[in-house]
C-alpha cells in the first residue's frame, strides 16, 4: 500500500530534504507549502506539482509526465520532464531538460538555461522515464499570457554556473549521491538553443538506430566541442521512408533501411568550418559506421532546416 505521505514535502521551513535513487521509482511526487528550503528528487517519477514555495532550491530527476509549478516565488530549480508548465509564478530560475515546448502562464521574470546534470543512476531513470537525453526544447518557450511591451521570460548567463543556483545536497543522506555539474559530464548535452550563434555555418550529423549510436553521438559532441563548435540542438526521432526524401534528397535511398532498426539521433553544429570539420571527424572517429552529414556550406543550412522542420511536424511543436 503505497501512502501519500512518502511523496510529499508540506510545510517545510529552513530544511534540506530528498529521496535517493530508486526511493520514488515513478510515483507521482507533491511539494507544497515550502519556505527557503533545499528539496532533491534523485529518481524518475510520474508526475510532479510544486505549489506555493517560496526561495527554494529544487533538483527533479526525469518526470515521465508533467511537472507544474503554480503560486512560487523567488525559485533555483533544475528539472528534467516531458512537459513543463508554470502557472502565476514570479522569479523562478531552471535549468531545463523538458522534450515538448515549455509553457509559462500568467508568470513573470521566468529564466531559463539548459539542465546541466550527472550522477551514475540519472541515465537509467531517463530510460525509465521514457524520456531522451537528445530532445530538449528548453529555450523554445510558449507564453500563454504575454503582455505587449513586456518580455516575462529570458535566458540565464551563458556562463551560469549551475551550484550557484541549485548547491550539492549538505545533508549526510543525500551526500550519498555522487554529483557532478561540470558540462562535459552532463546526461544532458548542453545546446545553445535559442541563443546566438556564433556563426552563420551550421552543419547537420544524424546517426543512424544501432548499439551505439548514444556513444557515437557524444563521442562526436565532445570531438566537436572540442574543436570550438558549437552544439545548437539534438533531436532523436523515428523516421520513415518518405521523412528520408525529405529531409537527406538525393542519398536517402543509402539511409532508407537503416530507418527500421529505430529512431535517428540528430545534432546540429555551429561554426566557421563547421562542415568540413564534422565531415573529417567522422571519417576519422567512426569509419564503419553510417552517418549522414551535410556535404557542403551550402547545403548545411537547408539540410538543418529540412530535418528539425520535419522533426517539430512529427512532435506537433
Amino acid at each position: 500500500q503505497i501512502d501519500p505521505k512518502d511523496y510529499t514535502f508540506s510545510g517545510l521551513k529552513d530544511e534540506t530534504v530528498g529521496r535517493l535513487p530508486g526511493k520514488v521509482a515513478g510515483q507521482q511526487f507533491v511539494i507544497q507549502d515550502c519556505e527557503n528550503c533545499n528539496i532533491y528528487i534523485f529518481d524518475h517519477s510520474a508526475t510532479i506539482t510544486i505549489d506555493d514555495c517560496v526561495n527554494c532550491r529544487i533538483f527533479l530527476g526525469p518526470i515521465k509526465g508533467s511537472v507544474f509549478f503554480r503560486d512560487c516565488k523567488d525559485c533555483k530549480c533544475i528539472v528534467a520532464c516531458q512537459q513543463f508548465r508554470t502557472r502565476d509564478c514570479r522569479k523562478l530560475e531552471v535549468f531545463l531538460c523538458c522534450a515538448t515546448q515549455p509553457i509559462i502562464e500568467s508568470s513573470t521574470g521566468m529564466k531559463f538555461g539548459c539542465f546541466q546534470y550527472y550522477y551514475p543512476e540519472l541515465a537509467l531513470q531517463f530510460k525509465d522515464a521514457g524520456l531522451s537525453i537528445f530532445n530538449n526544447t528548453w529555450s523554445n518557450i510558449h507564453d500563454f499570457t504575454p503582455v505587449s511591451g513586456e518580455n516575462n521570460w529570458g535566458l540565464l548567463p551563458e556562463n551560469a554556473v549551475v551550484q550557484d543556483y541549485v548547491p550539492l545536497p549538505s545533508s549526510e543522506e543525500l551526500k550519498a549521491v555522487r554529483i557532478s555539474t561540470e558540462a562535459t559530464r552532463s546526461i544532458i548535452p548542453i545546446t545553445q538553443g535559442r541563443r546566438q550563434k556564433c556563426s552563420d555555418e551550421s552543419c547537420l550529423a544524424v546517426f543512424f538506430a544501432g548499439d551505439y549510436s548514444t556513444a557515437n553521438a557524444r563521442k562526436l559532441i565532445d570531438e566537436m566541442s572540442g574543436k570550438g563548435f558549437q552544439l545548437v540542438q539534438t533531436k532523436e526521432i523515428s523516421m520513415k521512408a518518405e521523412d528520408a526524401h525529405r529531409v537527406f534528397k538525393q542519398c536517402a535511398s543509402e539511409f532508407i533501411p537503416l530507418l527500421d532498426k529505430g529512431p535517428v539521433v540528430a545534432l546540429e553544429f555551429s561554426g566557421d568550418g563547421a562542415v568540413e570539420a564534422c565531415q573529417s571527424t567522422i571519417n576519422d572517429v567512426f569509419s564503419g559506421t553510417k552517418v549522414f552529414v551535410s556535404e557542403s556550406k551550402a547545403s548545411a543550412s537547408q539540410d538543418v532546416d529540412n530535418f528539425f522542420n520535419f522533426a517539430d511536424m512529427q512532435m506537433g511543436m
